[in-house]
């Protein structure tokens, strides 16, 4: 999963493509992401910065408790 993660960074980093990911560790996944989606039931319910989902109370509660 590293490795797939780091793979992703760097080819966004030196050919500037634009990744879509769909991922069920949304930890490593917001870390990653500039713009972060999460889906309930096949909606969308909340769109934001990776970093800014990270923060999110309501985000960290429903998915990343533990989730380092």
């Amino acid at each position: 999963v590293k490795q797939i993660f780091s793979v992703i960074r760097e080819i966004y980093k030196k050919q500037g493509v634009t990744v879509f990911l769909v991922e069920q560790n949304a930890f490593h996944a917001l870390r990653l992401a500039n713009r972060g989606y999460v889906m309930v039931n096949g909606l969308i319910s909340m769109t934001g910065s990776g970093k800014e989902l990270l923060a999110n109370p309501e985000i960290r509660a429903a998915y990343l408790e533990g989730g380092d």
